[in-house]
């Protein structure tokens, strides 16, 4: 007679138990956490950290800034006016940068068109966000025929050229420094109203923001408290792009001549100034305003890249 008795079911219990080890469970171990809890921008910033290329721009761009609001103050010459028995004297331990065909120190000179490009490309850029949030911010939540009619407007604006604007606005006007700000934000805020908008249609359905629709919001609390804070990364990033644009722009009609004039000083005003010098062998007017316009704009620009990835969402570990 055959038996039904499993062969392994019977190996299984012949198993002793002092075979069998129990694991205690300690209390500390299962409720430890991996990984410590991290706010959005936090996480944002441990990433940014990591990206070296980012962070030198932003170390470059501190450090323009202390030179900037410090570095004519710390110079023994004035920015505007020279010695004419100085002229053209190279980079020495008396001018660090040397000096121009007026005898004027570039050392000098250098910060104080440090100071006038970062402040053109800081207003630009604040006043392109300020004009952008709340044309995007409204556009986007609105939607319907209100969206229609201002998104209109904006193509216009972004059909006209954008240079034509502004030369034909300087010239009007008159070269000033107010004048370049205003040329540069006639259009300038077009893209940031852009970006919002996008920003903003695809938030305002999110279930948070039917919530505070449903218990009667009103539209500027919304938008201000529920939609901008979550469109903050693209802003950033966006504003990032704009100060350089400014900073060459206010450089480029600085060059040809419709926008900061000589005494006073500004990248563009000493590159175009020292086009006469170089030919003559005095290179060193020229290096110093084209090297601070050209590593201004590629470490905005690297830290843009920087930034970019470190808010995205969907990078995020």
């Amino acid at each position: 007679m055959k038996s039904n008795q499993n062969p392994q079911h019977t190996a299984e219990e012949n198993i002793p138990d002092e075979w069998f080890v129990w694991r205690k469970k300690n209390i500390e171990e299962i409720e430890r956490v991996a990984r410590p809890s991290l706010s959005y921008w936090k996480d944002a910033w441990q990433r940014l950290r990591k990206n070296y290329l980012a962070m030198s721009g932003f170390v470059f761009l501190v450090l323009l800034i202390f030179m900037a609001v410090f570095g004519p103050i710390l110079s023994p010459y004035d920015a505007s006016t020279g010695i004419l028995s100085e002229q053209y004297q190279p980079p020495s331990t008396d001018h660090w940068f040397g000096t121009d065909s007026a005898g004027r120190d570039i050392f000098t000179r250098t910060w104080e068109g440090a100071r006038i490009s970062l402040f053109v490309g800081f207003m630009a850029a604040l006043i392109d966000v300020t004009i952008g949030i709340i044309w995007g911010g409204i556009s986007g939540y609105k939607g319907g025929r209100t969206d229609n009619v201002m998104m209109r407007i904006i193509e216009i604006l972004y059909g006209i050229p954008y240079l034509l604007v502004v030369i034909l606005l300087l010239v009007v006007m008159g070269p000033s420094l107010m004048t370049i700000i205003i040329a540069l934000t006639v259009t300038g805020w077009v893209g940031m109203a852009r970006i919002v908008r996008g920003q903003v249609l695809q938030i305002k359905n999110y279930e948070y923001v039917l919530a505070s629709k449903s218990f009667g919001t009103n539209t500027s609390r919304i938008i201000r408290k529920g939609l901008l804070p979550n469109t903050m990364g693209p802003i950033i990033v966006q504003m990032t792009l704009t100060v350089p644009s400014a900073i060459f722009a206010e450089a480029f009609l600085s060059f040809i001549g419709l926008g900061i004039s000589s005494p006073n000083a500004s990248w563009g005003v000493m590159a175009s100034d020292s086009l006469g010098a170089i030919l003559s062998g005095n290179w060193w007017t020229l290096f110093f305003p084209a090297f601070f316009i050209s590593f201004t704009m590629f470490a905005f620009n690297v830290l843009g890249d920087g930034l970019q990835d470190a808010l995205d969402p969907k990078l995020r570990k």
